[in-house]
């Protein structure tokens, strides 16, 4: 029988960063791994990725989550911006300022 870390040792990703994608899009972690395998092999697929990290941050820092589960996922972010170099952007536009619609403007410093 496969276990959840056999598909995370197949798909790419830390556990961290699966546990993130089962965060943003609401799945088991299960199905996250086979979401992050798909998106990995896909063109600008690991952009996909980090956004839906970036998403987990600031809703994160938006809302009523411990500051230390903000702190992981900055965490996770940099990890896979190290293993994944091509999701790195030229710019940060996630640590400057960002608009969230339920909110207006709303600024962010690490």
């Amino acid at each position: 029988m496969i276990t959840l870390d056999d598909c995370i040792g197949l798909c790419g990703l830390t556990e961290e960063e699966v546990l993130a994608i089962a965060e943003h899009e609401r799945l088991p972690e299960i199905a996250a791994t086979a979401l992050g395998q798909y998106l990995l092999s896909m063109q600008h697929g690991s952009e996909k990725v980090r956004d839906m990290i970036v998403d987990d941050i600031r809703h994160s820092a938006s809302a009523t989550a411990p500051k230390e589960h903000v702190i992981a996922l900055l965490h996770v972010l940099h990890h896979f911006l190290k293993t994944h170099p091509e999701a790195r952007p030229l710019q940060h536009p996630w640590s400057k300022h960002y608009f969230d619609r339920s909110h207006g403007h709303r600024e962010i410093s690490w």
